[in-house]
């Protein structure tokens, strides 16, 4: 089953199969794992499927693999590899309907196996749940990226990513982040990270809307979400950053992906149907901007916890420590166990 502890992740845009540096991702420090993400069909008709490999300090040879379960042995309908650290690889090859499954499994012995989906090819069908292949699927801590305002919404083109985290507006900038007019996505904090391919955007789906929590009156957020703004904002000002706004429609983002997957028991910046962090953005009526990034995290029980995991994870510490962005949106939500997931949104307008 399962069931990332202190997972972590930040977004960035990924070709059809990418090494780490597309994505920065990292988990809890000692947690070494990969895991892979169930099968979903695109805008486009195609079957996407990605894996991740986290929180490793050795490099190593991943191998993914998408399967299509049948009567017998299953077969490998496409596979692909990578040589690297952490990272995030993405692979796409044409929907005919059936059962399919992702596997991913690494030279140091870790493998991860997806939950089945059954794919109608119908790109506005929801992917139907079917019975697991065999296999304990690793914990789920996919990365972030920034995305550029003219490209797609992971890849940074200026912020850093969060898987690595999603980073911000600068066109070298940061991996697991978002990419802006000026960010890129860093596979590691310190190194700008080359922009990546963009993802075919995925359709704008409208998701099930689910009760926010109640906020204080007159501010943005819940009490928790605010406490991580303000520790953010104490860990900028010792880069000599000033402090993020709490932007509602960010918010609004970034508190919709944290209950959609606190619902549907799923971690990774694209939403079960497809969409990317920017997709999110902008459904939730931002406008504007000139770099985005994201940041993920799972299981982290307080505001002060995440945002120590975050800034002991070098992707997720620089699209926190990028000083372009002006405005964040954090979102937290719990699901039925009473783990929280977290979601950091930022923006520079």
């Amino acid at each position: 089953m399962r069931r990332p502890l202190g997972a972590l992740a930040c977004l960035g845009t990924l070709a059809a199969l990418s090494a780490p540096v597309a994505a920065n991702a990292a988990a809890s420090p000692s947690a070494c794992d990969v895991h892979a993400d169930r099968p979903l069909v695109t805008a486009t008709g195609k079957i996407h499927a990605s894996a991740t490999r986290l929180g490793c300090r050795d490099t190593a040879l991943v191998r993914i693999q998408i399967k299509r379960a049948v009567a017998g042995a299953d077969p490998v309908v496409k596979s692909g590899a990578y040589k690297g650290r952490n990272g995030r690889a993405l692979m796409t090859l044409r929907c005919a309907p059936g059962v399919y499954y992702t596997v991913v499994r690494d030279s140091r012995g870790h493998t991860a196996t997806s939950e089945a989906a059954r794919l109608s090819c119908d790109p506005a069908a929801t992917p139907t749940a079917a019975p697991s292949p065999t296999g304990t699927a690793a914990p789920t801590t996919p990365p972030t990226a920034t995305a550029k305002p003219t490209t797609p919404p992971t890849a940074t083109a200026a912020p850093t990513a969060t898987a690595k985290p999603t980073a911000a507006p600068t066109t070298a900038p940061t991996a697991a982040p978002t990419a802006t007019a000026a960010p890129t996505a860093t596979a590691k904090p310190t190194t700008p990270a080359t922009p990546l391919p963009t993802l075919t955007p995925a359709p704008t789906a409208t998701a099930t809307a689910k009760p926010t929590p109640t906020s204080t009156a007159g501010t943005v957020g819940t009490a928790d979400e605010n406490e991580v703004l303000r520790l953010t904002n104490v860990e900028r000002a010792k880069g000599g950053c000033q402090p993020l706004k709490h932007d509602p429609q960010l918010r609004a983002a970034a508190y919709g992906h944290s209950a959609d997957m606190a619902a549907k028991g799923y971690f990774s910046h694209t939403s079960q149907d497809g969409r990317s962090f920017m997709d999110r953005i902008r459904a939730a009526g931002f406008t504007g901007g000139t770099g985005w990034a994201e940041n993920i995290a799972m299981g982290q029980p307080t505001p002060a916890a995440v945002v120590t995991s975050w800034m002991n994870s070098s992707g997720h510490r620089a699209n926190i420590m990028n000083c372009k962005y002006t405005l964040i949106g954090v979102g937290a939500a719990k699901n039925s166990k009473g783990q929280i997931y977290w979601t950091q949104d930022f923006a520079a307008r």
